[in-house]
């Protein structure tokens, strides 16, 4: 692995054993882009890739030259204007109203190891040997302005991480209204998008088309990475599938607005680029400031989709994932909220969690409805303590009882918002995001605190560090309900609105830092209605993120699917709901429920003592189950099999590192009648080892992992013809699921 400078042909080479990406120093003194993809031998010179040719209406760079344009350059940072007409991925609004910037090769630097990025969340490395990291500054000489781009490739994995500071060294002021994380021109435009879209109750649905010439992208201008739209696309080629052909992933680490996108020019050059989304954005920069941006994470897979997640997956679970929390298994949780609502008093906490406890449940997590007045959503937000007509031992004498039970505690707080029935409000009107003389709107009587201002996360962190001193809390659950109307912050000057949105993640981040910091064995699991910052943002400060609010099981099949193309299953919060379900009013088998929420942050959504005798065994059963694979579940290689968007079948598979133990989930959704037989063709597996399955305790037989992947794991049940005389629990319904586990013989 290395980083490479050839002094003679100015191309800088980044490699390890799988991945090349290779770029140079232009003739202009820009920065041009080669290659990324498979490893290639280094040599000398890749100056052949570098083509250009006069075209008609183009402009040129040189006079009496017609083989020089920028717009028909692959570069590495452009910009418009200069001979490009495309998308750019700076733009600097100087005084006098230019934007034109001219950035060229200055120095550069190559060490090993990662640098952090100040204030914002970022992969790591725990040893200079696990990555290297280039810095080329370029420098605008007219403006004074510098801007380092930052490219650290890891050792182990197919990803190199991108991000760009810039630095106002002049004596001027200017106004940055454009800073891509990452921009890279690809050659062709032989390539299918995928996204991960949808909307509350249905996130990250996989959708897809082919490239075509013009803007295809995706991105999102609500102040949150939001439900509709994930910081994270794919492009790969027509005939990649999950287990062959070239992927790439581009995922933002960012919880804000952003954008990803993809243009293809007329000439078939595609240019993809990620980053804050300029809407709105701008960032004053000051004699002597600087801006940083965040971090975007490129991966290559030569082998189909399942081995760029897997990427994905190992980076995000081990190296931005971080803290006492990030290889621990995670407790078995249970959640009031859908059991009791607002509707509680501590005694019935306290039955619920004492039911829980006998079931085999580890946490119980109280959630909204604990603090100042509220009894709905129209008032409290705000005023962090505890009600003590509900509570009348507050916080900590409850987490107290809990403990008592011998379960841990946690605490459901929405800290970003304020109703305007609170004390928080009545003191400081002037604290929420809004406009001044114009209408604010509201989501659920709801309002947004200005976080781009100190002494409202002052105050904030406040309030909340003081109860997690005075209680045993284990978990909190971390809720955001709203996105952010009326950008506009009273404590800012002129010049500075376009960078609220960025400061308010900045505050953010800044919380969740101070909070971690001094509360560092406090499990956090984000949370915005469900899924809607669902982002490695916040990964790098909570290790679980509550997936949806939809928690239907075959609902979730989809929304888990798609999640999983770019986030560890370790992420995933999947919960055991009521039913009839509260999103759909669908009915599901207690059993089903168990097995899709079993491939995630495990816990329960409902009252155990409400269940039937026989639910009651499922679910103790469910939870040794959990209990007994979660570690291999959370940090073995999973496998999408088949997919909730192709058919009514979805199917997939973890394996252990060490390819001697394996978990195969499969789900129908509806029946089928008289239907053909069935096989699933397993991944992952150790083809010289011999397995014995086993499902629902039963023995399945002993399989050599090459038949298990070659011949295939039949998959056939009781509708494959009439069923006759067939044990009731064989028999296949609607949300019919089964689970098979694989044990390699010693």
């Amino acid at each position: 692995m290395g980083i490479i400078f050839n002094e003679s042909s100015k191309e800088f080479h980044l490699y390890n054993q799988q991945i090349s990406y290779i770029m140079k120093i232009m003739r202009n003194g820009q920065m041009g882009q080669l290659y990324f993809g498979k490893r290639v031998p280094h040599k000398e010179n890749y100056d052949y890739l570098t083509e250009n040719a006069y075209r008609p209406v183009s402009a040129y760079v040189y006079e009496d030259e017609y083989s020089f344009s920028l717009e028909h350059l692959k570069q590495e940072y452009p910009s418009y204007g200069t001979s490009d007409f495309r998308m750019p991925a700076v733009e600097i609004l100087q005084s006098n109203g230019s934007r034109i910037t001219d950035f060229k090769y200055v120095s550069h630097k190559i060490y090993g190891g990662k640098p952090k990025l100040e204030g914002l969340p970022a992969t790591y490395t725990e040893a200079d040997d696990e990555a290297d990291t280039l810095e080329l500054l370029l420098r605008d000489e007219l403006l004074g302005v510098e801007l380092t781009l930052l490219y650290t490739i890891f050792q182990k994995e197919n990803a190199i991480a991108r991000s760009v500071r810039f630095e106002n060294r002049s004596k001027e002021e200017y106004q940055l209204t454009r800073a891509m994380s990452l921009c890279l021109d690809l050659p062709d435009k032989d390539y299918e998008w995928i996204q991960f879209s949808g909307a509350w109750g249905r996130e990250r649905y996989v959708k897809k088309r082919m490239l075509q010439q013009g803007i295809q992208s995706v991105g999102s201008t609500r102040g949150a990475s939001s439900h509709m739209h994930n910081p994270f696309v794919v492009l790969k080629r027509p005939m990649a599938d999950e287990f062959q052909g070239e992927v790439m992933g581009f995922s933002l680490v960012y919880t804000g607005n952003f954008l990803a996108q993809a243009e293809v020019d007329t000439y078939n050059v595609t240019r993809m680029m990620m980053g804050i989304h300029p809407l709105g954005f701008s960032w004053c920069l000051k004699p002597g400031e600087s801006f940083q941006s965040p971090e975007a994470v490129m991966v290559y897979s030569d082998q189909g989709m399942n081995a760029m997640s897997q990427t994905f997956h190992r980076l995000y679970r081990t190296r931005l994932a971080r803290g006492y929390w990030r290889d621990r298994e995670r407790p078995v949780l249970l959640n009031n909220w859908e059991a009791t609502y607002f509707n509680f008093t501590e005694e019935k906490l306290l039955e619920i969690a004492k039911t829980a406890k006998e079931h085999g449940v580890e946490l119980f997590v109280l959630d909204d409805g604990w603090f100042s007045t509220r009894c709905s959503e129209t008032s409290g937000l705000g005023d962090w303590w505890a009600n003590t007509d509900r509570l009348p031992n507050g916080i900590s004498g409850l987490s107290e009882k809990i403990e008592a039970l011998g379960l841990k505690f946690g605490l459901w707080f929405e800290l970003e918002m304020v109703n305007k029935d609170s004390e928080l409000y009545r003191n400081h009107p002037d604290w929420i995001l809004h406009t001044p003389k114009r209408h604010t709107c509201h989501g659920r009587k709801q309002y947004v605190l200005d976080f781009s201002r100190k002494e409202v996360v002052d105050y904030i962190h406040g309030l909340v560090a003081k109860i997690l001193r005075e209680s045993k809390i284990s978990y909190i659950k971390w809720d955001m309900n709203r996105n952010i109307t009326e950008c506009y912050s009273l404590a800012a000057e002129a010049e500075r609105e376009g960078e609220i949105f960025h400061r308010y993640i900045l505050g953010l981040y800044d919380l969740y830092e101070r909070l971690n910091t001094e509360f560092p064995e406090i499990l956090f699991e984000s949370c915005a209605s469900g899924g809607g910052r669902f982002d490695p943002g916040l990964l790098y400060y909570a290790p679980q993120c509550w997936t949806s609010d939809d928690t239907d099981a075959a609902e979730r099949l989809k929304i888990q699917y798609g999640t999983s193309f770019a986030y560890p299953i370790s992420s995933m919060g999947a919960h055991v709901s009521i039913t009839p379900n509260h999103q759909l009013a669908r009915t599901t088998p207690i059993k089903t429920r168990g097995d899709v929420a079993a491939f995630g942050a495990f816990g329960y959504e409902l009252d155990l003592a409400q269940l039937s005798e026989e639910e009651s065994a499922i679910v103790k059963e469910q939870i040794r189950f959990v209990k007994k694979y979660r570690k291999l579940i959370h940090q073995g290689s999973f496998y999408r099999l088949l997919s909730p968007f192709d058919g009514n079948i979805t199917a997939w598979m973890v394996v252990s590192e060490d390819k001697k133990h394996a978990i195969v989930a499969y789900y129908k959704v509806l029946n089928d009648v008289n239907c053909e037989f069935r096989r699933i063709y397993l991944r992952g597996l150790d083809a010289s080892l011999c397995y014995h399955a086993s499902r629902n305790g039963k023995d399945m037989g002993e399989f050599y992992g090459s038949e298990l992947m070659n011949i295939g794991m039949v998959s056939s049940d009781s509708s494959a013809g009439q069923p006759l005389e067939v044990d009731v629990n064989e028999l296949c319904t609607d949300f019919w699921s089964q689970i098979v586990i694989l044990d390699a013989q010693e």
